[in-house]
């Protein structure tokens, strides 16, 4: 067929570019194909169009390869539409992720501008404008003087020994986690962030001020994998100890394996997101027992609670974001690897479509969880500074500038109006030197062949006597045809942004360098590149194409295989043969590479894009490339190889300086920067909040066994629309100015004083009467109330969720027959006398009283009421005061008050929900306020149109931008939406009830709807069971919650499981509840 030698170039030209032309369907018409040809070119193109670059290729290849020529001219030419179609897809997906990343750009800069305009427009001075010099050391942050461990002479003193009680939690949920024999490569999940938080889990509990290091991991009891994965705990080490003391018993560092997701199959990371709420509620069980376990061993009974909760990478920073805010304690970030960059780089690429990005990486659920973390965090600690400023940067929580501002103000006590923005610090990563050993070192210590680290901080090293050589030196220099060569060693996997093509370019290209030295490649395991991932086979053909090109042969070692322990004995080999290390790729974040080539005595050549630039300022042993320059690698390395002194001068500068990069230096600085995280432990954290069956019995008994008694206070004509709720300390002010105290500090005569609060036949909001949480002078301990001593004694709750609502937003029918029939259930339940009832919905506490009036109900039957979205909790009077008070839960008003935005919250809503005019048009609003259903910490909105009203991850990005934190709910089947505080929900409401009253939520049994409000997929999820009723809730907010192009419900909560069970009607639910018996 004519035209084939025109086809076979453009496809050339095609392959090599990347790119198309629209004149490829003109051409290809030119080829004289007849109408039912060019039918099947076209058919081919739709149903080829998905195939990735690399299977292009090798189907040309296959095509050009055809024997007879009139079918070879008509594959070509199908390959040729097939390119064309591809080439244009590509054009048009750069050309709307550009229009996106614009759009986001300019959003982000919008709301930092709003920022900082509302901040500026009060009580900006001009000094704090101008306070640049005053940024790096704020930045930094106060170092806080700990001991060091090397130095006899800081010592802790025997008074320093009882402060010996830092309780840390890290987190990493994903791989395959154990403490020896790491199988790290096994699959991308375990790699060096397993190891990485292994070794920091060790060196931590060696410290002197740390007690206790539980590392929290999933258990996996696959047969697949080894059984080690399923023990329930691990010691890593037993901990620090001095001369004078031994460990206590619960001292050390433990990787703790929680149960969650599908018990016996090992799943990778991408399907973990269901199960992340199953994971946190173990977690929790476990970290409340041991605050009572340290508390006892090291605290005289006062419970332990984690200095901070440590979460690494997405998923787990998900899971330290639901454990800190149920424990009130501080979070620690580390990301490791952020979705953000890892999407643009995806898209860039061109090869898939945001939506297949997507539906295999979870990138949506995953980037929502690294936004979640920055909402939570105090701390993130970060391995670079182009980390924080690249990477970081790209998302809606953080801005450099704003933190900046924010944190001034915050120094300065000014108002920063309910804004805040994590600190960001640098903290390289550690290193154990402990079974490192160098090589040929007599130019560093004289009359020695090799010398090895005496201790894990590489500060003393000590000779060693010469060592049989590996198995894996000889397996790569039989590539070699003369292996006494300086080597150049490059040590990565085989990806793209490795870059290691270029390298192999700048080596081929140099003659000088090519007969100088010999180049290493390891590039991961292989047995067949056929089998391998299509970027990764593709940059090994290329590797193999090059090492052709320029006839590298007996210059150049690929080996297919090595194991772990294989790596040091590279690193020594390339040392013994006077060699240099070289990381060329397009973008490094850290690289831990450098620091244990390093470590071996290797000097160093590295891209100047990320971390190395840090690594190279510490160490001042290597030279800085640009990767994408392959004449600039060539020289570099020809100078290190070359030039001898300078060679040596790399090298002990390297050597001399390493142990900045040891785990204790980095121990000591993390310890250092979580010593500024405000401490926000419990305010109840003297009470012993988990008791034994016998003690909870005998309280019920009777109330002169409780020894601390309920305050009411009567908070006459307050509307609770203040930003903050009264303190404790406000309400004992208020005791003492009623009565005050009798002469044995009891607070008798202050509750003669006052009635008992909110009636529930009285439901005017000036009428609610709020009983709060003080501290006894005489016990130090919580004041109870009837209520609260009968619900702790139960052993099962059964919480009633679901959403049903009229069209106007008002509970309909089917929300009585529900609660009716869950009450009926209760009641016919084996242990009735232990089971409890919790209602939880987003009406307000007077609209949740009048409906249960209206179906006879009465709230007394209730053991808690959530309500207004779970941003307060109510307590039904019993006993004596029955049918009188509902008492709030001051405690909880506290507890979620952290980062609450209030009235700066309030103004920000305004202006986002305020529309633009198009035109002369007059925008109407989507939603307003509905002050009468405001609370210290709800801002309520009547939603008057659903259709134009903005989604909840619109909306939270809007305020994320701006430095606000909160959550956003929409409720009573799209009529009304709430802004409550972070840490409040109706799924975190009760795992504060687990954790102030001890009531487990693996013994809870949570009714829901089908669907329901905007947080309904938040309680599906978790160790407590959970009923769904079909057919009680027609119609959700759903459609308001996010975009079709964001994440999905399953990847929330699973649609199916052990925890799981459907009633076919109202009338099944005590049937559905006994089926988890």
């Amino acid at each position: 067929m004519a035209g084939n030698e025109w086809i076979s170039g453009y496809l050339d030209a095609i392959l090599d570019s990347g790119a198309g032309s629209n004149d490829a369907k003109v051409e290809a018409q030119k080829l004289g194909a007849d109408k039912d040809a060019l039918t099947a070119a076209k058919y081919f193109v739709n149903e080829v169009t998905g195939h990735d670059d690399a299977a292009l290729y090798r189907t040309w290849i296959k095509a050009s390869a055809t024997k007879y020529p009139q079918e070879r001219g008509n594959r070509m030419e199908y390959l040729c539409w097939r390119i064309w179609h591809i080439a244009r897809k590509k054009k048009q997906m750069e050309w709307e992720d550009a229009q996106r990343m614009a759009q986001r750009h300019l959003e982000r800069q919008r709301g930092a501008k709003e920022a900082m305009d509302e901040m500026s427009c009060e009580d900006l001075s001009e000094g704090e404008k101008e306070t640049k010099p005053e940024l790096t050391p704020i930045a930094e942050g106060i170092e806080i003087p700990i001991s060091k461990i090397d130095d006899p002479a800081g010592a802790p003193s025997p008074s320093q020994k009882v402060g010996k009680k830092l309780y840390i939690v890290l987190i990493s949920l994903h791989g395959l986690v154990r403490g020896d024999s790491m199988e790290l490569g096994r699959d991308s999940d375990t790699g060096g962030q397993v190891k990485y938080v292994v070794e920091l889990a060790r060196a931590l509990a060696l410290m002197p001020e740390v007690y206790r290091v539980d590392l929290l991991t999933r258990q996996i009891c696959d047969p697949a994998v080894d059984s080690d994965y399923g023990e329930p705990t691990e010691m890593l080490t037993a901990g620090s100890y001095d001369e004078d003391s031994e460990p206590g018993q619960s001292a050390g560092a433990y990787i703790v394996r929680i149960p969650c997701g599908p018990r016996e199959k090992y799943i990778r990371k991408e399907l973990l997101w269901p199960y992340i709420q199953e994971f946190v509620d173990g977690a929790l069980a476990h970290i409340l027992h041991m605050a009572q376990v340290l508390g006892d061993q090291i605290a005289g009974g006062e419970s332990v609670w984690p200095h901070v909760i440590h979460g690494h990478y997405a998923d787990a920073g998900d899971s330290a974001c639901l454990l800190s805010g149920a424990l009130n304690v501080p979070m620690v970030l580390t990301g490791h690897s952020l979705g953000r960059n890892k999407l643009e780089q995806l898209l860039t690429q061109g090869r898939e479509s945001h939506g297949k990005i997507n539906a295999h990486y979870k990138i949506m659920r995953r980037i929502e969880a690294e936004e979640l973390s920055l909402d939570t965090a105090e701390l993130v600690i970060t391995s670079t500074r182009q980390e924080i400023e690249e990477q970081w940067g790209l998302y809606d929580g953080f801005n450099v500038k704003t933190e900046r501002a924010l944190r001034i103000r915050a120094r300065r006590g000014i108002s920063c109006h309910g804004r805040y923005m994590p600190r960001m610090v640098v903290i390289a990563p550690g290193m154990d030197f402990s079974n490192v050993i160098v090589q040929d070192a007599g130019d560093v210590v004289d009359d020695v062949d090799s010398l090895a680290f005496t201790n894990s901080d590489g500060t003393s090293t000590t000779p060693v006597s010469p060592r049989a050589e590996p198995p894996i030196w000889s397996e790569v220099m039989r590539f070699f045809t003369n292996p006494h060569k300086p080597m150049i060693l490059a040590l990565a996997r085989p990806d793209p942004k490795k870059n290691i093509t270029t390298l192999l370019q700048a080596f081929g290209e140099t003659r000088a360098l090519r007969d100088l030295a010999n180049l290493t490649l390891i590039m991961g395991n292989r047995d067949d590149i056929d089998n391998m991932s299509g970027g990764n086979a593709e940059v090994l053909v290329q590797v193999l194409k090059l090492i052709d090109k320029y006839d590298l042969y007996g210059q150049v070692a690929y080996p297919k295989h090595h194991k772990q322990p294989d790596v040091p004995e590279i690193y020594r080999l390339a040392a013994k043969t006077k060699g240099v290390f070289i990381n060329p790729a397009l973008v490094e974040p850290f690289g831990l590479t450098l620091i244990e080539a390093a470590a071996h005595g290797l000097p160093m050549v590295a891209t100047k894009n990320g971390g190395p630039v840090d690594i190279q300022k510490v160490l001042s042993n290597g030279i800085l490339v640009d990767p994408h320059n392959p004449k600039e690698i060539s020289d570099a390395l020809l100078k290190l190889v070359a030039d001898r002194n300078l060679w040596t001068e790399c090298r002990k500068n390297g050597l001399k300086n390493i142990h900045l990069y040891s785990w204790p230096e980095h121990c000591r600085t993390y310890l250092s920067k979580i010593a500024q995280c405000r401490m926000r432990h419990p305010q109840w954290q003297n009470d012993n909040f988990v008791e034994d069956n016998n003690d909870a019995e005998s309280q019920g008994d009777s109330l002169r066994d409780i020894r601390d008694i309920s305050i009411r206070l009567s908070l006459d004509g307050d509307k609770l629309t203040s930003a903050h709720s009264r303190s404790p300390a406000d309400l004992l002010k208020a005791i003492e100015k009623y009565g005050g105290r009798d002469s044995n500090g009891d607070s008798a005569k202050a509750l003669k004083s006052m009635k008992s609060g909110f009636k529930p036949d009285d439901c005017s909001p000036d009428s609610i009467r709020r009983s709060a949480s003080g501290m006894s002078e005489k016990n130090n301990g919580v004041y109870y109330n009837s209520k609260i001593a009968s619900l702790r004694r139960r052993k099962k709750l059964i919480v009633i969720a679901v959403d049903s609502y009229d069209s106007s937003g008002q509970p309909n029918d089917m929300a009585l027959r529900v609660i009716k029939s869950a009450m009926k259930g209760a009641r016919n339940d084996i242990g009735a006398r232990t089971t409890g009832l919790i209602l939880s919905t987003a009406l307000s506490v007077k609209e949740a009283v009048n409906m249960l009036s209206s179906g006879g109900i009465s709230v007394h039957e209730f053991d808690c009421l959530i309500v207004s979205s779970g941003s307060e909790l109510y307590y039904p009077s019993s006993g004596e005061d029955a049918g009188s008070d509902l008492h709030v839960d001051a405690d909880y008003d506290s507890h979620i008050d952290y980062r609450w935005g209030g009235e700066g919250l309030r103004k920000t809503l305004a202006t986002i929900f305020t529309p633009e005019q198009d035109g002369s048009r007059k925008a109407e609003r989507a939603v307003s306020e509905d002050e009468e259903r405001f609370n210290s910490h709800c801002l309520a909105y009547k939603v008057l149109r659903p259709e134009q009203a903005l989604t909840v991850d619109e909306v939270r990005r809007r305020l994320r931008q701006r430095g606000l934190r909160c959550h956003v709910m929409y409720c009573q089947n799209e009529t009304r939406m709430h802004v409550i505080p972070l840490l409040a929900s109706r799924s975190q409401a009760l795992r504060y009830l687990f954790v102030r009253w001890g009531l487990d939520v693996a013994n809870m049994f949570v009714i829901v709807g089908e669907t329901g409000d905007t947080d309904h997929e938040e309680l599906l999820s978790g160790t407590h069971k959970t009923v769904v009723v079909k057919g009680a809730v027609t119609s959700g907010c759903d459609k308001l919650l996010r975009v079709s192009s964001n994440y999905a419900r399953g990847d929330v909560a699973p649609a199916e499981g052990p925890y799981i069970s459907a009633a076919e009607n109202v009338d099944d639910i005590g049937a559905a509840m006994k089926r988890f018996s």
